[in-house]
């Protein structure tokens, strides 16, 4: 019985923007910022790749590999940017320990 490897299944999955959302809700839940920023590559080569995405959201190809590796320090901009790409937008909550 042949069977997908696990970054083949991933990006698959990643391409569904619902799952993708929830992935990088994930990521960011600890607040490890390097998490994040691998998991948000994951879903950007998810939907065409860097190069795609650079084309969509103006940003340049080589910066988009470095802003996205887990020393990355991007912009709230290109972040938004790229976000929006796939298909995601971000809504902010309460904390439950600041809710109560």
């Amino acid at each position: 019985m042949p069977t997908k490897d696990y970054d083949t299944f991933l990006l698959e999955e990643l391409r569904d923007p619902e799952t993708a959302a929830a992935y990088l809700s994930a990521a960011i839940e600890d607040g490890a910022v390097d998490e994040f920023l691998v998991a948000l590559r994951n879903v950007a080569e998810a939907h065409g790749g860097l190069g795609v995405l650079s084309a969509i959201t103006k940003l340049n190809r080589q910066s988009m590999y470095k802003m996205l590796s887990e020393d990355g320090n991007p912009r709230l901009a290109s972040l938004l940017s790229i976000l929006r790409a796939v298909g995601i937008s971000v809504t902010f909550t309460t904390s439950e320990k600041d809710a109560a």
